[in-house]
């Protein structure tokens, strides 16, 4: 199936990680010229080897989502060298384990900024040109949480669920644009954020965290963490042309996981 990404640019957030890198390797897959953003730059040089490999030169930008000076710039850096952006895939960090109660209003705050006020930020800056071209594709991933609440992760749980809100309500706004946005959310892939909570976990508990492990894929229908490649072929076909009557949804990536209809 072709896709209809070929040409088109795409922006991808967090792309030194686990789904973001793989985001950005299928997006240049299908073709699309590919900006990277993280807040580590090392780390987004085996995600500029994917999309060599696919046969193009990404765009690397060092990217402190809690810094919203830097937006201009990096964009106006994407369209100079690209042109407008087409794909916006919107892939923050996670904050730390916490339960809900008992957080500093500073901690709230700060995560506020990086994981929610960036992403709106981000999507305000490059709406204009999507809505004056007719065409524009706003990919938010988010987490199982804003479903199902996951147990001591409150500041998570809590602000991704606000994203949801936004998105829904943005996708009225923008449809007879041609824009679609949607929220895409991962259960259990197989990422170093996942093996984080697990380690957290194991430590909270005194477990060893193979035992942990097995319990988390124990309780996920296909029987196993996902893989990110997974997750970011749905992403990729969400951004493409033949998505273009998906808009305003949240999309489960999580091998059965989320018990709820």
């Amino acid at each position: 199936m072709d896709l209809g990404l070929r040409g088109k640019t795409a922006l991808v957030l967090g792309a030194g990680g686990g789904l973001g890198r793989a985001i950005a390797k299928s997006l240049a897959e299908e073709g699309a010229q590919v900006a990277v953003g993280d807040i580590k730059a090392e780390a987004l040089e085996p995600t500029l080897q994917d999309i060599a490999a696919a046969g193009w030169e990404g765009l690397p930008l060092t990217w402190d989502l809690a810094d919203l000076s830097l937006i201009d710039g990096h964009v106006s850096s994407i369209e100079q060298r690209f042109g407008p952006i087409d794909v916006l895939v919107n892939n923050t960090g996670g904050p730390p384990p916490t339960p809900a109660s008992g957080q500093a209003a500073e901690l709230w705050s700060k995560h506020f900024q990086a994981m929610v006020l960036s992403v709106i930020a981000l999507t305000d800056r490059v709406l204009p040109s999507m809505r004056e071209r007719k065409w524009g594709r706003i990919i938010t991933s988010t987490s199982s949480g804003v479903i199902a609440p996951i147990p001591n992760l409150g500041i998570s749980n809590a602000l991704r669920l606000s994203l949801v809100g936004w998105s829904k309500t943005l996708a009225r706004e923008v449809g007879r644009d041609g824009i679609t946005t949607n929220i895409v959310l991962p259960g259990r892939v197989a990422t170093q954020r996942i093996l984080f909570l697990d380690q957290a976990k194991a430590e909270r508990e005194n477990r060893p965290v193979e035992e942990v492990s097995a319990e988390s894929t124990g309780s996920i229908p296909l029987g196993r963490y996902g893989d990110p490649q997974e997750y970011a072929d749905v992403v990729a076909f969400l951004a493409s042309e033949r998505a273009s009557y998906v808009t305003g949804s949240v999309i489960r990536v999580d091998g059965g996981l989320i018990a709820s209809i």
